[in-house]
C-alpha cells in the first residue's frame, strides 16, 4: 500500500476534526486492543489513535507494532495521538470518514 504526499495532506486535513477511536494505556497492545482498531479501521479508514504511554521510545515502538499488525499506514504523530489509514474491503460510504469527507454517501 503506497500513499502519495498529495493524499497523506489530504488525510491530515481529514484527521484534524476526528477524535481518538481507540486508547492505549500502559497494558500493551492486547488482543482485543488490536481487533478493536481493526474493527475501526474496517468501519472508518482513517482513526486516530491515542497512546497514553509517556515512554517516549516504547510509545514509537507500540505504535510500529499496532500498524504492522492491522496492516495501516501512519499518516501522522503528533504527540500522544497517531492517525492510521488502511483502506476498507468494502467501504460504508456512511460510516467511512474518507468517503463521507468527498460526499459519496
Amino acid at each position: 500500500m503506497s500513499i502519495t504526499q498529495d493524499q497523506k495532506k489530504h488525510f491530515r486535513t481529514l484527521g484534524h476534526k476526528l477524535n481518538p477511536l481507540v486508547t492505549v494505556a500502559s497494558k500493551g497492545l492486547t488482543e482485543n486492543l488490536q481487533l478493536e482498531v481493526d474493527r475501526a479501521l474496517e468501519d472508518h479508514e482513517l482513526i486516530k489513535v491515542k497512546f497514553s504511554i509517556s515512554d517516549r521510545e516504547l510509545k514509537k515502538k507500540m505504535i510500529r507494532e499496532l500498524c504492522t499488525v492491522v496492516e495501516a499506514q501512519i499518516i501522522q504523530e503528533v504527540g500522544h495521538i497517531v492517525l492510521i489509514y488502511r483502506p476498507a474491503l468494502e467501504a460504508n460510504p456512511k460510516l467511512s470518514n474518507i468517503l463521507r469527507a468527498t460526499g459519496q454517501q
